[in-house]
């Protein structure tokens, strides 16, 4: 049987030898096939994709899973050739240490308000900042998923007061949970450094306007890794020019790549950062592809399953 890979032969993932290789030393058992040469559709029983196009992807009738490289599938969870079988995200179920170690750089980076030493600077400025304690700057995760779980706790670990905001109740988080659109506003009043992880979905796109940076306290700041449509940029700019907020630190955006002439690229209180949190290795996916098919092959389920009803 084979493992057919779509999208995930280019510049930034590797090659398609690369591919050969992993799948050599960790999925031995399983060829792998490189689209367009998918050879007897029949024998493909897995996928592993990054922005498939399921019109030029054949009917695979003996598939038993999908893989997606990319942490948003809402560009086509709804597609209508999206085949009907479990979909899972390839990530490691410790989190990511690329997105731990980019969170931390970002949170550190405002806490320590390197922006306005970097603004000093060019005007040749003599700058000294108050200084604050860890304990003094609240730190506060839309969504609270792997990627999100691994910098959250070290960011407790350093002093850090840090909560999260989550869809539904979890009793036995390790930081205080706030759940559900009742409890959004008081989370949000309580967090000078936003950090957004969430999903796209109907209910989250949008969440960073005008009501939620209205909500939190004057001069917090933001960092955006979840998706570029969280974003309103009109409201985001004018929170910064009021001084609402103090900055924005902005991975994931809307368009992408954003356009020559677009207002956040010399904003000075933006960060634009070319969507870079986390590029895994061919051998870190294969691992996890491979841990994926041997679960469902001893009778188990995918290790980070997505769920088709809610968007992630």
């Amino acid at each position: 049987m084979a493992l057919l890979i779509y999208g995930l032969d280019n510049d930034e993932v590797g090659s398609a030898e690369g591919w050969r290789a992993a799948a050599a030393e960790l999925l031995p058992e399983r060829e792998v096939r490189i689209f367009p040469e998918t050879g007897d559709v029949a024998e493909i029983d897995y996928l592993a994709f990054m922005h498939p196009d399921f019109d030029a992807i054949p009917a695979l009738p003996k598939l038993k899973a999908m893989f997606s490289r990319s942490a948003g599938v809402e560009s086509f969870i709804g597609h209508p050739k999206l085949p009907a079988v479990p979909l899972g995200k390839i990530e490691p179920s410790g989190g990511d240490p690329m997105m731990t170690e980019y969170v931390l750089m970002h949170v550190l980076r405002l806490h320590r308000e390197m922006h306005a030493y970097q603004a000093a600077q060019a005007r040749e400025a003599w700058l000294r900042q108050p200084i604050l304690r860890p304990e003094q700057r609240r730190i506060g995760f839309l969504g609270f998923g792997l990627m999100a779980k691994a910098p959250a706790l070290v960011l407790q670990s350093l002093g850090f007061p840090v909560a999260a905001w989550v869809r539904n109740p979890r009793p036995q988080a390790e930081v205080p949970i706030f759940h559900g659109p009742g409890q959004l506003d008081a989370f949000l009043r309580q967090t000078d450094i936003l950090v957004c992880l969430l999903p796209l979905t109907r209910e989250t796109g949008g969440i960073l306007g005008a009501r939620t940076f209205g909500l939190l306290p004057r001069g917090a700041m933001l960092v955006n890794l979840g998706r570029g449509r969280h974003v309103v940029e009109a409201e985001l700019i004018a929170a910064l020019d009021s001084g609402q907020l103090a900055h924005a630190a902005l991975d994931a955006l809307y368009p992408e790549p954003l356009p020559p002439g677009n207002p956040l690229w010399r904003h000075p209180k933006v960060t634009v950062m070319p969507h870079v949190a986390r590029r895994p290795t061919i051998r870190q996916l294969m691992t996890e592809i491979a841990a994926n098919i041997r679960s469902l092959e001893a009778g188990g389920g995918l290790l980070q399953e997505v769920d088709r009803r809610l968007g992630y």
